[in-house]
């Protein structure tokens, strides 16, 4: 029973891994084509355009794959799943309601899932400077100045849920909940939510895949479906951001709804959040690269910390 029970929770998870991102995406093609009038993505396949999903996984399977005749090839090959597969492991830890609905309980759950959702970013470090393009290799570098900038108010603000519960677990984080929690642990959701988008390069923090500057950065030279892979994870990677999020500021699988239905009020926070994400593509212009240095030292930083000082002194009042 052990054995089936772990083959169940791992087809799960998947499951979850190989459809939400592919939604993720697909949201963001009509998201996007409301919201600045675009009429492509609404016209394949009739009704709304449903079928666009398919139509981008043929030209991606269609295209050539092909490697740059200076390129390290195997580190080339290998950056595309160094980008995706941290993004499965990671929510292997990530619980989606009550009674063990997740798919391995750790006692550091956050210890890892912060610690694994950091190499994802390696992906393209890997592929700009394999890649033998002076573009591509400065993407690269942008990418990890940025992670080593955003990386610490990221950890801070997960810090201050840790100290709130008097846990490490993930299930145990969202056991000790209280919905009271919300406004008192606003500011680290801000923090930690907008750390992650930048982590994953996506706008307004995306300059190190500037097109108008490098091209596509670290991802210049990849074409067909190991670009698709790169494009894949970072929609998981929106999926396992929006749903840490949910879990540790926003009470996770917590609602209006029944115990049995947790896991439908965990969705609907993570796809809220995805759908913020998406928003801010839309709404808010590039920053320069260094003004996402500066937005990460001189105002997520010190937010980070006034929210820890915050949680001690909330914790000494209730104990």
């Amino acid at each position: 029973m052990d054995l089936l029970d772990a083959l169940l929770r791992s087809g799960a998870v998947l499951l979850a891994f190989l459809v939400l991102p592919l939604l993720v995406g697909q949201a963001e093609h009509k998201v996007m084509a409301h919201m600045q009038g675009r009429v492509g993505p609404m016209h394949a396949g009739g009704f709304h355009g449903w079928a666009q999903l398919v139509a981008d996984g043929v030209k991606f399977a269609q295209k050539e794959d092909i490697v740059p005749a200076g390129a390290d090839r195997r580190i080339f090959q290998l950056a595309p799943a160094v980008a995706l597969v941290p993004y499965l492991v990671v929510l292997i830890a990530i619980p989606i309601g009550p009674d063990g609905m997740v798919g391995q309980v750790l006692d550091a759950g956050i210890f890892f899932v912060l610690a694994v959702l950091g190499l994802g970013v390696l992906g393209s470090l890997m592929g700009g400077w394999a890649s033998a393009n002076k573009y591509s290799l400065l993407g690269g570098l942008r990418t990890a100045a940025q992670l080593m900038a955003y990386e610490l108010p990221l950890l801070l603000a997960a810090a201050s849920v840790a100290m709130a519960a008097g846990t490490l677990s993930l299930t145990g984080i969202l056991g000790a909940f209280e919905w009271w929690w919300v406004p008192w642990q606003i500011i680290g959701a801000f923090v930690f939510f907008t750390a992650g988008m930048a982590e994953l390069q996506r706008p307004p923090f995306d300059a190190p895949l500037a097109p108008e500057e490098i091209i596509f950065g670290a991802w210049t030279e990849y074409s067909g479906l190991r670009f698709a892979l790169f494009l894949l994870a970072e929609y998981a990677g929106i999926v396992i951001v929006s749903a840490l999020t949910a879990v540790l500021f926003l009470g996770g699988w917590h609602g209006p709804f029944p115990d049995q239905l947790g896991w439908l009020w965990m969705l609907l926070k993570t796809g809220a959040l995805c759908f913020l994400v998406i928003w801010a593509r839309v709404a808010w212009p590039r920053l320069r690269a260094d003004q996402i240095q500066k937005f990460a030292w001189t105002v997520l930083v010190p937010l980070a910390l006034a929210q820890i000082a915050l949680t001690g002194i909330v914790k000494v009042v209730i104990s």
